[in-house]
């Protein structure tokens, strides 16, 4: 769990999702408020997956450490 409470790219997706909520409520809901929170939705799914593949590269790598390989 700290690696995504310790990851730029997850805050970022957090402080967009609260600027898209703040404009939900005050706007009126058009396709762009639609588009606005897709856009997020794949950021969201980026950010995450950035997290999981850097913490299943430095797994690997701390493996091949342990078994020699270079």
């Amino acid at each position: 769990m700290r690696k995504f409470l310790f990851n730029v790219s997850v805050w970022g997706v957090l402080f967009g999702g609260i600027s898209a909520a703040r404009q939900t409520v005050k706007g009126p809901r058009t396709w762009r408020t639609w588009l606005m929170w897709a856009g997020w939705a794949i950021s969201a799914v980026i950010a995450v997956t950035e997290v999981i593949d850097a913490e299943r590269e430095s797994r690997d790598e701390s493996e091949s450490d342990e078994l020699g390989f270079y």
